[in-house]
């Protein structure tokens, strides 16, 4: 049998409890609620670095809660560096998190209010670990940025993946898909707030560094409705279809949630009208 790529891993082998994994500690778990107001200014909080190669897009997967599309990532060819991170995270993929209305869905809060879904772009620590599945076994191991989705305009960035969702609709389906820019998915506004925390499915190591953008993209409520068809059982079982798939937020305790630009009215506004 091919080995699964450290992509699928994510939410398909790192969903293992082996018993060589290490039991899973609780006080650095995500998602959270970030108070805009308290979190601290870092001017030492460089810009972030995309620098993602269009042909090492590869596929989407049904991956029975939500669908991944995978990056080819056995060399440094898409990679995120600067911001809070020492040294260069290779991208192995991303996900969206939704929920069974457009009034909520996605698992960071921003002052107690949710968006409609949240992406997560998912990279690890290529430059001292071999594999995803190793680097999310380490506090340093794991990059996700997280970009909030708020109603709006059909996003035609979104929709040339959505049009690809009818072919795995049902979970365990892939379908190609090559030649996508990410970077074309991301907001103009690259600021951010950042903490450590944890992956936001099971096993929930606490390996992540989150970078939470603070500019929303946008998206349809048609474009949601498209997410919610996908279904979480195999072709041949009665289907049941993908509504909730978001965490629930997890106490902050004496972690410190760091913003790379001052708080700042107009821009705090602009968060509130993303809500719903």
């Amino acid at each position: 049998m091919k080995p699964r790529s450290s992509a699928a891993l994510i939410q398909h082998k790192m969903g293992l409890h082996n018993s060589h994994h290490k039991p899973c500690p609780t006080h650095l778990q995500s998602p959270i609620n970030i108070h805009t107001r308290t979190a601290k200014y870092d001017p030492s909080l460089k810009p972030l670095k995309f620098s993602y190669d269009p042909k090492t897009a590869k596929r989407i997967v049904n991956v029975g809660h939500c669908f991944n599309v995978e990056f080819e990532d056995t060399c440094d060819r898409s990679v995120l560096g600067e911001g809070p991170l020492t040294g260069y995270y290779r991208l192995c993929q991303f996900h969206f998190h939704w929920g069974s209305s457009d009034k909520d869905g996605s698992e960071h809060n921003i002052d107690g209010k949710l968006y409609p879904a949240e992406l997560h772009i998912v990279h690890w620590n290529s430059k001292k670990y071999t594999s995803f599945e190793e680097a999310a076994q380490h506090s340093d191991g794991v990059a996700v940025v997280g970009v909030f989705l708020k109603l709006g305009d059909t996003n035609p960035v979104l929709e040339s993946i959505i049009q690809n969702l009818d072919r795995v609709k049902t979970k365990g389906k892939t379908c190609p898909f090559t030649e996508f820019d990410l970077t074309d998915l991301l907001p103009k506004d690259l600021n951010y707030w950042t903490y450590m925390g944890s992956l936001t499915t099971k096993p929930y190591f606490e390996c992540v560094t989150w970078i939470i953008l603070q500019e929303a993209i946008t998206v349809s409520s048609e474009q949601l409705e498209q997410f919610r068809r996908l279904q979480c059982t195999s072709e041949n079982e009665n289907p049941s279809f993908i509504l909730e798939n978001h965490r629930p937020v997890q106490p902050l305790d004496h972690r410190v949630v760091r913003s790379s630009c001052p708080v700042k009215h107009k821009l705090f506004h602009s968060w509130q009208q993303g809500f719903l």
